[in-house]
């Protein structure tokens, strides 16, 4: 049975390949979306390429409802998305991945049932297709070279719909088994390498010490040292001087 979690349906209008239907599965699933309608695929249905092809997405398929055109597809949607990289000369308002996918976050979020249109591979939607969406999405993509493969669209429209529904992690850091050095560790560090570094003459001359100093500061904050860091760095310069005083 597909998930409960509200989300779109994805439609693939007669597609043409098994292998681009399965990679479009895989990439469905990549980002939490297993509601698909396949709309009179070339080559029959159920497609044992699709299966091969959508590795451990299988399940999209064997879950996915045929249909033999498209209003039927779309007989209890509220809302349609139409991709297309082409004009159409039908007056439609034209979104983005990112504020399609928004727009359906929110439509869903008010029960509604939203359904994104997906061409076939040679030469996209027809415009007697795109004529039953709502609105259309575009990709921001080269003008030279606007063709998307099937499965690509299908992962760049799944990928702004999680976008829209779930906390993404812009940015971490694996620590590895350490944190992050805390104010009197790194002051510990800066003093340690000032008074070593002062014995060894490394401040020369006076007039310039202070800023060299000042200098070295800002190196141990720039690179924000873990403990491990701190540990490995007070480690060297002990075994440096260890190795001096043996000379």
């Amino acid at each position: 049975m597909p998930s409960p979690t509200p989300q779109p349906a994805f439609v693939l209008v007669r597609p043409q390949m098994g292998e681009n239907i399965g990679a479009a599965a895989r990439a469905m699933w990549n980002f939490g979306l297993d509601r698909m309608h396949v709309v009179g695929p070339r080559d029959g249905w159920p497609n044992g390429r699709a299966v091969a092809m959508a590795s451990g997405a299988g399940r999209l398929l064997d879950e996915a409802q045929l249909h033999a055109d498209l209003p039927g597809a779309l007989a209890d949607t509220t809302f349609t998305f139409a991709t297309t990289a082409r004009g159409r000369g039908l007056t439609k308002p034209v979104y983005s991945p990112e504020r399609a996918m928004q727009m359906a976050a929110e439509m869903i979020a008010r029960g509604e049932k939203v359904a994104v249109l997906f061409g076939p591979e040679r030469a996209g939607l027809e415009n007697e297709d795109v004529a039953q969406a709502n609105a259309i999405i575009s990709v921001p993509v080269n003008p030279e070279f606007p063709s998307l493969n099937l499965a690509q669209c299908v992962l760049l429209t799944a990928y702004e719909w999680r976008r829209q529904t779930e906390q993404v992690q812009h940015e971490t850091v694996e620590m590895g088994r350490t944190d992050w050095a805390n104010g009197t560790e790194v002051e510990a560090l800066a003093r340690h390498y000032e008074d070593t570094l002062d014995q060894a003459g490394f401040f020369f001359p006076d007039s310039k010490a202070d800023s060299m100093k000042l200098n070295l500061r800002n190196l141990w904050s720039r690179m924000r040292l873990t403990r491990a860091d701190v540990q490995t760095l007070h480690g060297i310069l002990r075994q440096m001087v260890r190795w001096k005083d043996r000379g």
